[in-house]
């Protein structure tokens, strides 16, 4: 089989299967099978596949039609321009939540304690240390698993983050200046409306947010006073449509400065507060 006749084995499938952006996905698993760049495709489209890059990218294929992630094949994600290993333990980094990170970025000072919680893949938290090398980061994760796939990334990318298992904060010690998370936020009867890449194959302890889908934010917000140090930050990434009841959350609690801050599609994103010194 030639490259060209696998990429057309791969496109003509993801389209009989109903995958969104099966051009690219075509591509992107042949790209990483075969290890050809597009413009090594375009020069050389007659070049014989391995019988092994033939089968693998088969499989590969016929897992994409059964609407497995592209990453959960490839095992790979960027993300903040590192490039992240993901696996069925984690939820898949999301370009969107990139703008949290630069928030934090722009915000924090060298020095700083960062605590990522609900770290998943470390995405964050390792994106911030390897951003900001001063920042001492601690990434923290209630599933064992995840912790496994945070602490390669850690090591692969070379980023010096402290690993906590912890529900929430209940196993944090010490004191930091901001805490930062991308929590489950999704309401529970939402989750079934989502796409069958999500919904089957990403951890729904990862997605579940509640009832209301402000499940974690209540806890979150109400136990990181007790870990924030004074006038410590704690930055969230909400839901579309969350951001007047997450700032009503925070207020209550005692977090002054509340901002809900929108992503590139005019969307509510991110929640930014300041812990009043009185409620330490």
């Amino acid at each position: 089989m030639t490259l060209k006749e696998a990429y057309e084995y791969g496109f003509c499938s993801l389209t009989q299967a109903d995958i969104e952006d099966a051009r690219t996905d075509a591509f992107l698993l042949l790209e990483y099978i075969c290890h050809v760049t597009k413009a090594d495709f375009f020069m050389e489209p007659d070049k014989e596949m391995s019988l092994s890059e033939e089968k693998t990218y088969i499989e590969g294929i016929k897992k994409r039609c059964e609407h497995v992630p592209l990453q959960h094949i490839t095992h790979e994600q960027e993300f903040m321009g590192y490039s992240f290993y993901v696996d069925e333990h984690v939820l898949i980094p999301r370009m969107e939540t990139e703008e949290l990170v630069l928030e934090v970025l722009n915000q924090s000072k060298d020095g700083m304690r960062v605590l990522d919680l609900c770290t998943g893949s470390g995405c964050i938290g390792i994106a911030l240390k390897l951003q900001k090398p001063s920042l001492q980061v601690a990434c923290s994760d209630i599933s064992k698993q995840a912790l496994v796939v945070a602490q390669r990334n850690a090591k692969a990318l070379g980023a010096e983050v402290t690993l906590v298992e912890s529900n929430l904060l209940e196993n944090i010690s010490g004191e930091f200046d901001i805490i930062v998370s991308n929590p489950p936020y999704i309401p529970t009867a939402d989750i079934e409306e989502l796409m069958t890449e999500v919904k089957v194959h990403e951890p729904f302890s990862a997605l579940d947010g509640g009832e209301d889908g402000f499940e974690f934010y209540r806890q979150i917000i109400s136990l990181s006073p007790r870990t924030l140090a004074e006038e410590g930050m704690l930055f969230l990434e909400i839901g579309y449509d969350q951001g007047d009841t997450i700032r009503d959350i925070m207020s209550f609690n005692g977090f002054c400065d509340v901002v809900v801050k929108k992503d590139l599609q005019q969307l509510d994103r991110i929640a930014i507060g300041k812990l009043m010194k009185s409620e330490r």
